[in-house]
C-alpha cells in the first residue's frame, strides 16, 4: 500500500526534470497522475507506467499561463481519475532566461517570465480548488526558489516571481484552510535537472553555488522528492502556509 493509493494528482512542468522526479515518487506511492508540460510529457508517462505496477498516467500539453488551457488540464484530470487531490506547481521559466543587471532586462521577458512563474500557479490553483473542495480534502505544493532567501543578483525577475510564490502560499492557505486543503512551498537549491545542466551562466556558477552549502555536493531532482512527498501525503495534514527550503544547507530559513 502506497500513502498516495488512489489520489488524482497534477503535475505542472513534469516532462523532465525535477517534474518528472516528482511525478515518479508520485507514482511510487499510487497516485494517479496528470503530468502537465507545454513539452510533450508523454514519454515520462510511458516511463511510468513501465516502471510502476498498475501506474496510470494521463499527459497533458498545458501552457500554464493560459487560463483555458489550465482549466481544460483540470477537467480532464478529474474525467480520468474521478477528483483532484494534488496539486504541484512546478512549470516555470528558469534555465533558459538571460542573466544580466536588471536595468537591461526587457519589458516583454519579464511579462513572459511573469505569466508562467506568477499567473501561472495562480490559475492552477484557481481551477483546482473548487475541485478539492468538493471532497473537503487537497494539497496543493507551490515551487518556490532558495534564491528568493539570497537575493541573487542578475536575475530579479526570476527572483522577484519566487517571492511572488512565497506570499501567495502563505495568503492562499488561509483562504482555503476552512476547506481542509493545505498550501505550502518548496523552495529547491540551484538543481542539476535538464535544463540547468544546459546553461551555461547556472554551471560556471555551480561550484560556487555548492561551496556555499552546509552538504558540499551538488543537488539532484531527486533530492526534493522526499520533502515533496511530505507536502502532499496525510504526514503533513497540520501544516500549511509553510515554506521547506532543500537545499544542502545553503540558506537556513
Amino acid at each position: 500500500m502506497g500513502r498516495l493509493d488512489g489520489r488524482g494528482a497534477i503535475i505542472t512542468g513534469a516532462a523532465q526534470g525535477i517534474g518528472a522526479a516528482y511525478a515518479k515518487a508520485l507514482a511510487g506511492e499510487g497516485a494517479r497522475l496528470a503530468l502537465a508540460d507545454i513539452q510533450d510529457a508523454g514519454p515520462v508517462a510511458k516511463e511510468i507506467e513501465a516502471g510502476f505496477q498498475g501506474a496510470e498516467t494521463l499527459a497533458l500539453g498545458t501552457d500554464v499561463s493560459d487560463e483555458a488551457q489550465v482549466n481544460d488540464m483540470v477537467a480532464k484530470t478529474v474525467e480520468r481519475f474521478g477528483k483532484l487531490d494534488i496539486l504541484i506547481s512546478n512549470a516555470a521559466m528558469f534555465a533558459s532566461i538571460s542573466h544580466k543587471p536588471f536595468t537591461d532586462i526587457p519589458v516583454e521577458e519579464w511579462d513572459r517570465l511573469m505569466a508562467v512563474n506568477v499567473k501561472g500557479p495562480w490559475l492552477c490553483a484557481k481551477a483546482a480548488v473548487p475541485e478539492m473542495q468538493k471532497n473537503g480534502y487537497g494539497k496543493i505544493v507551490n515551487i518556490a526558489s532558495g534564491t528568493l532567501f539570497k537575493g541573487n543578483p542578475n536575475i530579479l525577475h526570476y527572483v522577484t516571481s519566487k517571492g511572488a510564490i512565497l506570499a501567495m502560499t502563505r495568503s492562499m492557505s488561509n483562504e482555503v484552510g476552512g476547506d481542509g486543503i493545505c498550501v505550502n512551498t518548496l523552495a529547491p537549491g540551484l538543481t542539476m535537472s535538464e535544463g540547468v545542466l544546459g546553461a551555461k551562466e547556472f554551471m560556471e556558477g555551480r561550484d560556487a553555488n555548492m561551496a556555499s552549502r552546509a552538504l558540499k555536493r551538488y543537488q539532484e531532482p531527486e533530492d526534493l522528492t522526499g520533502a515533496m512527498l511530505f507536502l502532499v501525503s496525510p504526514d503533513s495534514d497540520f501544516m500549511t502556509g509553510q515554506c521547506m527550503v532543500v537545499d544542502g544547507g545553503s540558506v537556513h530559513h
